[in-house]
Formats: structure tokens, C-alpha cells, sequence
């Protein structure tokens, strides 16, 4: 969701950074477009540790004798992801 927002506000302040009558009350800083930029990264770092950890989940499971199982009866039953 920041990843989203962050990039939306990144193309508004990029598209809109020529408008200093918009920009007058914030200093003549484009806020939308360093806002963005900081919800993009934000947004990156969360996606990456999410991927991270879902991939993290997926071998952890089938290296335990324990996770095998649970992968066994997940397959028999054919619930696999």
C-alpha cells in the first residue's frame, strides 16, 4: 500500500513540480514529490522483507521433519500453494 501511494504522489509532484502558485504555502517545495519518494522507499523495504519471509517460511518448512509432514498431508490432500 505505501509502494502505491508513494508512487502515485511521486508521478503528481514530478508531473506537477512546474506549478509554483500550487506549491506557495509549502515554501515552493514540492512535498508531494519528496513525500512520494519517501513512501516509495518505505514501501520497497516492506516488500522486500515480505518476500523475504514468505520465502523464508517455504524452505523452513522442508528442511524440519515436522514441516515434511505438514507437507505431506497438505499434498495428500491436495491443499498445496
Amino acid at each position: 500500500m505505501f509502494f502505491i501511494v508513494g508512487l502515485l504522489l511521486t508521478i503528481y509532484g514530478a508531473a506537477t513540480s512546474g506549478d509554483q502558485a500550487a506549491y506557495e504555502k509549502s515554501l515552493s517545495i514540492d512535498v508531494n514529490l519528496w513525500w512520494g519518494i519517501v513512501m516509495l522507499v518505505f514501501g520497497a523495504i516492506f516488500l522486500v522483507f515480505g518476500f523475504r519471509g514468505a520465502r523464508r517460511i517455504k524452505h523452513g518448512t522442508q528442511e524440519s521433519p515436522e514441516g515434511q509432514a505438514i507437507e505431506a498431508r497438505e499434498h495428500e490432500a491436495g491443499l498445496e500453494v
